[in-house]
């Protein structure tokens, strides 16, 4: 092992840290104790700030936080919920350094205290891997392209199946009747790929969040969440958020869908699905025009306890044409975080068999947008 263990005040255990791997991690890594000291970093996090344990220690490490920290927010957030938590694009400033841009993930170590890992980006704000990005450009493009050249055929298609089915025999009627509706299929897949074009910009108004979610509630009970436990955990003292309510119907309607298919896989008639709301202090995303960054402290949780996102698709989850069905089209968790990256939002998610959240933070309404 070519990797240092970092002195650390007497009776503080880091053999459930794996020392090694913790030092040897590329990733910057800090251990934050109960009291909100730093007891702990491994090389890549020294490497980052340019000092070493002694001085990044002085003093309270919760204490050298800016007020409404995203920092603070995650290591809050790792205690209250008991698991490992992430925070894409965390607006960080820290020991003096000029402020920064990095992915977030803390977990808790089961004595009060937390493991933090910075993933630092380039630049600042979120953005999305190279692969990602070029996945949706040519999603959009692909959609207008079909959308001209498929919909006014598969119209023809359709009225000549209808007409062959009126005039036809009994036992040909199912054929033509199987036409039509593997039209109507293509036409409805051909509908969603349209959605994706960037002509249709989000029509953002003051909304009350909560009244979103208990129609997107209110559907999902007598449909695609009949059987299952469905309950909410709500902030009662959210301010409105700043969206388009029809774009946000279809995006928690679509995160409620596959959490009630992926509790409905359990097969043992304890399936559940939890929807939380909750304020989150310091969220900063980068705003759709620009380098400017901008607020998005309100947060939805969508919970499920089905089996999990299977392991080889979750860093490619919100790209286009992936899924875990069988015969899915992929295209409705990317269709998701395109909408909410046209909010301003950030959207991500954490994965386990028996526990999968879906996340999705949004813009508050400011006084003047209220007011309007």
């Amino acid at each position: 092992m070519t990797g240092k263990t970092r002195s650390h005040p007497a009776g503080f255990d880091l053999g459930a840290l794996k020392a090694a791997a913790f030092d040897l991690s590329p990733d910057p890594s800090m251990v934050v104790d109960a009291e909100g000291a730093l007891v702990a970093v491994n090389e890549a996090a020294e490497a980052l700030f340019g000092q070493g344990l002694g001085l990044l220690a002085r003093g309270r490490f919760r204490a050298a936080l800016p007020p409404g920290s995203a920092l603070v927010s995650l290591l809050n957030r790792a205690l209250e919920e008991g698991a490992r938590v992430r925070e894409r694009g965390v607006h960080i400033s820290l020991f003096g350094l000029p402020p920064f841009e990095a992915d977030g993930a803390a977990a808790p170590l089961g004595d009060g205290s937390v493991l933090l890992t910075l993933t630092v980006k380039s630049g600042l704000g979120v953005e999305r891997s190279p692969q990602e990005a070029a996945g949706l450009r040519s999603l959009v493009g692909l959609g207008r392209m079909l959308a001209h050249e498929i919909k006014n055929p598969l119209a023809g298609i359709r009225g000549a199946a209808q007409l062959l089915k009126t005039g036809a025999r009994s036992e040909d009627a199912p054929l033509a009747q199987l036409i039509v509706d593997e039209t109507d299929r293509v036409k409805r897949l051909v509908e969603r790929m349209e959605a994706f074009s960037d002509d249709a910009l989000p029509s953002l108004s003051p909304i009350n969040i909560h009244q979103i979610l208990d129609r997107v509630r209110a559907l999902a009970a007598n449909g695609v969440a009949d059987g299952l436990e469905l309950r909410e955990h709500y902030d009662p003292s959210l301010p409105p958020a700043l969206g388009d309510e029809d774009q946000l119907i279809q995006v928690f309607l679509n995160l409620v869908k596959n959490a009630a298919e992926a509790a409905h896989a359990r097969g043992d008639g304890r399936g559940e699905i939890v929807i939380h709301t909750a304020y989150r202090h310091g969220v900063r995303v980068r705003a759709a025009s620009g380098q400017v960054l901008r607020g998005a402290p309100l947060e939805v949780r969508i919970q499920d306890n089905g089996p999990g996102v299977p392991e080889h698709i979750r860093e490619s989850l919100f790209q286009p044409f992936v899924s875990s069905k069988a015969n899915g089209a992929g295209l409705g968790l990317a269709l998701v975080a395109k909408l909410v990256a046209g909010h301003g939002g950030l959207i991500d998610f954490e994965s386990e068999p028996g526990r999968t959240v879906f996340r999705v933070l949004l813009p508050i309404a400011s006084p003047e947008d209220v007011h309007e």
